[in-house]
């Protein structure tokens, strides 16, 4: 796994690090191709930035919950609630004890108690075992506590958790952070905000609202890299493709037209060169850069990434930019735009709208109903 820079994601980091510290929880919103997982990873590298940001010696241990390791699930309805539950208080009990059961933090005797723990949630001959699985994990996590440590949850993918889980599962999480406040913490990453995603799912908005509500005053936009961080990232991809002979001039470039967003980067990194050979032209040629690079598969993948990231509500607001549809003035509408903005993805340029970066500009242009 690969360690970033002490610096990584500078301003993103405090934030994040001052809500734990306060043992708040926090609610991260992206779209695609920002670079997500570097950012998630590097949460859970917390000696890698820990003494840039002064945390206290005893440790913060972040945990990624990805949904997408949940093993296959019945179709959710009454008598498949418990084992769905199970399955995500497993996969949380599994993260966990992946992290800790080799960790030195723990004693001979407490390690024995948590692998024994492990076990029996993991007891198909227990006639008991969905319902006592709550209990193991709570079990599990005293034990832990005990040390004086700080566990975040990093529920990755949130919206997959939305879709899939049983509201009886977000309830048992609040009760979970309710029993042991201060010391477990939970952090979501999403392509959208909670009051978006619930009504994407048609979720009862009551029924969740005692887990969302703990989020409530710690948003944060994550957007595209700082220029420090984006240089670093081309520095990098340099080193790995030693045939490509890039100047600064064509770095700039680069950052303009991708916007400093990760996957973009990457994309146009290696596709630049074959434009420039294919179609004669320059890094001064900059609209034409951007014309042929958006034709390029690797590009629209990217930029189809970021698409599909988006509300309904907010690719109607991008069509109506790129005056491809009418506009529907809202207040949902009015939402979106300020949403867009934060994102990263809108800008107030002479008191017009503008898309950006210019690569994801000429493809939302192009019409991306229209492209496969």
């Amino acid at each position: 796994m690969r360690k970033q820079h002490e610096k990584f994601r500078i301003e993103e980091v405090k934030y994040i690090t001052e809500r734990w510290v306060a043992s708040e929880a926090i609610s991260m919103i992206g779209v695609g191709s920002i670079g997500k997982s570097n950012l998630l990873q590097h949460l859970t590298q917390t000696e890698s930035y820990r003494k840039i940001f002064g945390l206290e010696e005893n440790p913060y241990f972040a945990i990624i919950i990805d949904p997408f390791m949940l093993g296959p699930l019945p179709s959710a309805n009454e008598n498949s609630t418990q084992f769905i539950c199970w399955a995500g208080l497993e996969l949380i009990m599994h993260r966990i004890y992946m992290t800790f059961f080799s960790s030195e933090i723990l004693n001979e005797e407490d390690a024995k108690y948590l692998n024994g723990l492990y076990n029996m949630l993991q007891d198909g001959n227990n006639p008991l075992a969905l319902y006592m699985g709550l209990r193991y994990l709570e079990l599990t996590l005293k034990l832990l506590i005990s040390y004086d440590i700080k566990i975040i949850l990093l529920f990755d993918e949130f919206e997959e958790f939305l879709r899939l889980m049983p509201y009886r599962f977000f309830q048992i999480l609040r009760g979970l952070r309710d029993t042991f406040k201060g010391n477990l913490i939970y952090s979501t990453f999403s392509r959208n905000t909670f009051k978006i995603l619930i009504a994407e799912h048609n979720l009862d908005y009551y029924e969740v609202e005692p887990f969302i509500e703990l989020f409530t005053d710690n948003v944060l936009y994550v957007g595209p890299y700082n220029d420090y961080d984006a240089r670093l990232m081309l520095d990098r991809l340099s080193r790995r493709n030693r045939n490509l002979k890039y100047t600064p001039q064509d770095h700039n470039l680069i950052l303009y037209v991708t916007g400093r967003f990760a996957g973009l980067i990457r994309a146009t990194y290696k596709t630049l060169d074959e434009v420039y050979n294919s179609r004669n032209i320059t890094s001064d040629d900059v609209l034409q850069v951007v014309n042929y690079l958006t034709i390029k598969p690797q590009i629209q993948a990217e930029c189809k990434t970021i698409w599909l990231s988006l509300s309904e509500i907010e690719k109607d607001i991008l069509m109506a930019v790129a005056r491809l549809s009418e506009y529907r003035d809202s207040n949902e509408h009015e939402d979106a735009i300020r949403i867009l903005i934060r994102k990263q993805l809108l800008i107030f340029n002479d008191n017009k709208l503008e898309i950006v970066p210019p690569i994801f500009q000429q493809y939302v242009y192009s019409d991306p109903k229209t492209l496969s």
